[in-house]
């Protein structure tokens, strides 16, 4: 199981240690979870509100997991490299086998679209409630980095939050405040360089009607 320790290295650092079982966000109640993102025992049976574990049993279910993901893998006959079989362990660990299944990644993999798999791993970033995850986003570039460590390959590809975004963009309230406090957080200096590129010009920094621009902040205040 040594020559899984990137793949074992992701999960426990974005599924954290946890030594008391917790309930699920949504649920309030189970599925619930313990160790390095366990939900159920190398036995089968669930985890249970209350149990509790060690960081070595943690361990021991982690790899227990990882086995059994790999044996499904190799159900699927489909030819990975060491990096790439990592990465997808990793990726199933957090969203499931019904998941990975549901997605197009395996078609991906069977043509040899290395690059449509990545697409598809960064799609990957919503939580239950259909919210974007920082977490997530991290995660999964680093899961795509590793699937792509051993071909040349670009490492990372977009997940188009931006760009879905813009699409949508019809200047409601909500929106307006989202972009302006999404400017705040971003360095000056990527700011500038993504409105030069954006070629961004003087008159487009007054290009509101002042009938709209006057209502969204008054409707910001």
């Amino acid at each position: 199981m040594s020559a899984y320790l990137r793949a074992i290295k992701i999960i426990k650092t974005f599924e954290g240690f946890h030594e008391k079982a917790y309930a699920d966000h949504v649920t309030g109640a189970g599925p619930y979870t313990i160790g390095y993102g366990t939900t159920f025992y190398p036995d089968g049976s669930p985890v249970k509100q209350g149990q509790c574990c060690t960081k070595k049993k943690a361990h021991e279910y982690l790899l227990s997991e990882i086995t059994v993901i790999n044996e499904e893998l190799n159900k699927l006959r489909i030819c990975l490299d060491l990096s790439m079989r990592e990465a997808l362990i990793s990726f199933i660990h957090s969203v499931g086998w019904d998941a990975f299944l549901y997605s197009e990644i395996i078609d991906h993999l069977e043509a040899g679209r290395y690059k449509s798999v990545v697409h598809e791993l960064s799609r990957w970033v919503f939580d239950a409630e259909n919210q974007v995850i920082g977490g997530l986003i991290e995660r999964r570039r680093e899961e795509a980095a590793l699937f792509l460590e051993e071909i040349n390959e670009s490492p990372w590809s977009s997940t188009e939050i931006l760009l879905s975004a813009f699409r949508v963009y019809q200047a409601a309230p909500n929106q307006v405040r989202a972009i302006r406090q999404l400017e705040e957080m971003i360095n000056p200096y990527i700011l500038s360089e993504f409105a030069n590129n954006f070629h961004m010009e003087k008159d487009d920094w007054c290009g509101h009607p002042p009938d709209e621009y006057g209502l969204l902040l008054s409707d910001l205040e």
